[in-house]
C-alpha cells in the first residue's frame, strides 16, 4: 500500500491500542479533525467523537484483534477493504468499509458494514 494510504493503517493500529497518548496521536495522524464515522451501531462526526467510541468498543470487547482481511481496493478517494475483529482465536465479527480520504491522505469519512453480503 503507497504512503498515501498509511492513514488506513494507522486507522486500524487505533483500535489495536488501548493507550491513549497513541490512541489520541494515530487519530490525530490519520482522521481529519470532522471524520465521520458510521456503521450500524454508531453515527459519529470528529475526532473526539471516534477516540469515545474505539474506547467503548474495546471496553465491550476486552482483548480483541483488529485486521484488514483484504487488499485495499482504491478508485479515486475511495477504498473498500474487509477486516475482521478476534479474540482468543475465536472470530467475533467481519464486515468491511468504504472510507474516503482526502488528497492529504487522511480519513474523511468511514462507512462500515457489518457481516457478509448473501447472495
Amino acid at each position: 500500500m503507497s504512503d498515501r494510504f498509511a492513514c488506513l493503517e494507522k486507522m486500524m493500529a487505533i483500535w489495536n491500542t488501548s493507550e491513549d497518548a497513541e490512541i489520541r496521536a494515530l487519530t490525530e495522524q490519520a482522521l481529519e479533525h470532522n471524520v465521520h464515522f458510521v456503521d450500524p451501531n454508531h453515527n459519529i462526526i470528529g475526532r473526539e467523537a471516534f477516540v469515545a467510541m474505539v474506547k467503548q468498543v474495546q471496553a465491550l470487547i476486552p482483548g480483541a484483534a483488529y485486521t484488514r482481511t483484504s487488499e485495499v481496493d482504491v478508485q479515486n478517494n475511495f477504498c473498500r477493504y474487509h477486516w475482521a475483529i478476534h479474540r482468543d482465536d475465536a472470530l467475533v465479527m467481519s464486515g468491511f468499509d468504504v472510507s474516503e480520504i482526502n488528497d492529504a491522505g487522511k480519513v474523511v469519512k468511514v462507512i462500515g458494514f457489518f457481516g457478509e453480503l448473501e447472495r
